[in-house]
């Protein structure tokens, strides 16, 4: 049995989720394929896929076995492109998950650039809000806001953005410009709705902390569209710097207290703790960080 083809097909069978996939894949046939992820079953006394008419997954040892098949594969390529001079030529497939807001915002646009300069890479980027598990979900490089972080990744730290408060200038001329903390609780206050500090608002002048109970009628799951209300005039709001730094620069957006500011918002690249990682892996951590390190509002 040539072990490392037999790898090779499995590891693709659960990425493309279709022996037939893999077949067009390799330009074979799905039954030659068949047979030697079914020699590799035999081989290992285990069974690694189910298989339906319909579908094809893995089975939970199969799950396990993927990862470490494919962390073998990896470090495989590179060595074969070390020996032969190729460590700069980057290729295969990059898995990344990122917040809504943040995805849509920046990350995008880095990714793009990114495929411009390394035309062998592709990037699958998932764009949610919730933490994903990153070795269940095959996720090679998770972007996190905050500091709230899973205790079994590895994290590297490429900034942070100030917390501001901002309102439009119609706002602020129809209702009044607060010019304490406190006076905040008299104004709309539009914050994200699933905040854990719910209405308290915590700010900081570098000397003194303060908490204010502030009121609003309306909450929102989603960044941009709190920037979007904001910029409309709906009232006044807390954003990291990053969000709102375009509005501020067109003056669509002013500050407000601006002695004042809330707790500053992290930014992490996350990835599996494991010990080889990937070439591609670390040259897209390195392309983030240094094109995050130049955002605006970081």
């Amino acid at each position: 049995m040539d072990t490392l083809r037999s790898l090779q097909c499995f590891v693709r069978a659960v990425e493309l989720g279709s022996l037939s996939a893999v077949a067009r894949e390799q330009h074979t046939t799905q039954s030659n394929i068949s047979k030697i992820v079914a020699a590799l079953e035999d081989d290992l006394g285990v069974r690694l896929l189910e298989r339906s008419t319909a579908s094809l997954s893995p089975t939970m040892p199969g799950r396990r076995f993927y990862e470490r098949a494919r962390g073998l594969l990896e470090e495989y390529a590179d060595a074969v492109a070390e020996v032969r001079g190729e460590t700069a030529a980057a290729s295969g497939l990059l898995r990344i998950n990122a917040p809504v807001a943040l995805g849509q915002f920046c990350l995008n646009g880095h990714v793009q650039d990114f495929l411009q300069q390394y035309p062998g890479m592709e990037v699958e980027l998932i764009l949610n809000d919730r933490m994903v598990d990153l070795v269940e979900e095959g996720v090679d490089i998770a972007v996190r806001l905050g500091s709230d972080l899973p205790p079994n990744v590895i994290a590297r730290r490429v900034g942070a953005s100030p917390r501001l408060l901002v309102a439009a200038p119609a706002y602020l001329k129809a209702h009044g410009t607060p010019q304490t903390p406190a006076q905040l609780a008299e104004h709309d206050y539009i914050r994200f709705a699933w905040s854990s500090t719910g209405d308290k608002l915590e700010l900081s002048d570098g000397e003194q902390r303060v908490t204010v109970a502030t009121h609003g009628r309306y909450r929102v799951n989603n960044a941009l569209a709190i920037r979007d209300a904001l910029a409309a005039g709906g009232g006044i709001g807390l954003c990291p710097e990053w969000l709102v730094h375009d509005l501020l620069a067109q003056r669509k957006l002013r500050r407000v207290l601006r002695g004042w500011q809330g707790q500053e918002q992290e930014l992490n690249l996350l990835y599996p703790s494991r010990r080889y990682l990937p070439h591609r892996v670390r040259l897209m951590l390195d392309y983030l960080q240094q094109r995050f390190a130049a955002q605006a509002g970081f």
